[in-house]
């Protein structure tokens, strides 16, 4: 049976790239033609996620492809180094190094190196059963944070390459099949950890940052301007990682510092506002107690030491 089955394709580059008749230095592109082999793409564990192009282009200069009604396979574009755009739907999106983009199953499309720092990208094509279980009708950029991600998906791209260049074999597409998978884990599923790990790493840097400036009065569009990060950002992982929200927090360390002034101190209740920023005793009275439960003179001529949260 094994005899009949034909060699594998590889496509010459020329072939799908007008613009570069002998294609790209380095480069690597395989092509399956799955028709031949519709006995082991219709296995159950081949026809859940099964690939029928895949390819690796190096700095990639003057690297373009259009396809006005799309293709029937998904599209994964992985970025290495450089840049490139993806253009789809009447949107424009620009992709970086260690940056993945899916394009649709039949969505028109068309997509460029960029002609000052070329791309350098790793791309699939693929379909299958399992597809569903991916975020890949999103039409969004991936970016992946790890400092380890690129090499990470090179292993996983030259383990496709490798079995590819062996025997057409069920047992080989089978793995093939779960290395996929694995890719679309690699970025869909990282992503989430990675952003998780960003997002404490903002909240962190944040709270650090107020208590640096504790004894000044920050506003929300002072921090958003010295990290980079929008306000909404801001608000959206205070509320999720401290169910407050920033100015709420930094208002609360104020709070739980001016309980340590008034307990360990003979600072008068006008020096401790003045020292955490409040020009006026009688509004930071008002913030203390709503805060803290009791006005700041009785909490200072009491044995209260509890904390509202």
């Amino acid at each position: 049976m094994m005899d009949n089955i034909p060699p594998m394709c590889y496509t010459p580059v020329m072939s799908m790239f007008e613009a570069k008749g002998d294609g790209f230095r380095g480069e690597r592109m395989i092509v399956l033609p799955t028709e031949a082999f519709q006995g082991y793409v219709e296995h159950p564990q081949v026809r859940r996620m099964y690939l029928t192009d895949v390819g690796f282009f190096p700095r990639a200069k003057d690297h373009y492809r259009e396809r006005k009604d799309g293709i029937e396979e998904y599209i994964l574009i992985y970025c290495t180094e450089g840049s490139g755009v993806i253009r789809l739907e009447g949107r424009e999106y620009q992709l970086h190094a260690n940056e993945a983009f899916c394009i649709p199953r039949f969505k028109g499309h068309r997509y460029w190196a960029s002609s000052e720092d070329p791309w350098s990208i790793l791309w699939v094509h693929f379909k299958g059963a399992d597809t569903e279980f991916f975020p890949l009708e999103e039409k969004r950029v991936v970016k992946m944070v790890s400092s380890n991600a690129s090499n990470r998906m090179m292993f996983l791209f030259e383990l496709l390459f490798k079995v590819l260049d062996g025997n057409y074999t069920l047992g080989n597409f089978i793995y093939i099949s779960q290395v996929l998978s694995l890719i679309l884990a690699e970025i869909y599923e990282r992503e989430k950890r990675d952003s998780t790990q960003e997002q404490n790493r903002h909240v962190t840097s944040v709270v650090r940052y107020m208590y640096k400036h504790i004894h000044e009065n920050l506003t929300l569009e002072q921090i958003s301007e010295e990290f980079e990060l929008s306000r909404s950002y801001l608000n959206a992982i205070f509320q999720k990682y401290t169910q407050h929200s920033p100015m709420d927090f930094f208002i609360n360390l104020k709070m739980k510092e001016a309980c340590k002034m008034l307990r360990s101190s003979d600072l008068y209740i006008y020096e401790v506002a003045q020292r955490l920023g409040y020009g006026d005793q009688y509004y930071f009275s008002r913030i203390f107690k709503k805060v803290v439960g009791i006005s700041p003179k009785e909490y200072k001529n009491s044995d209260y030491f509890h904390y509202k949260e």
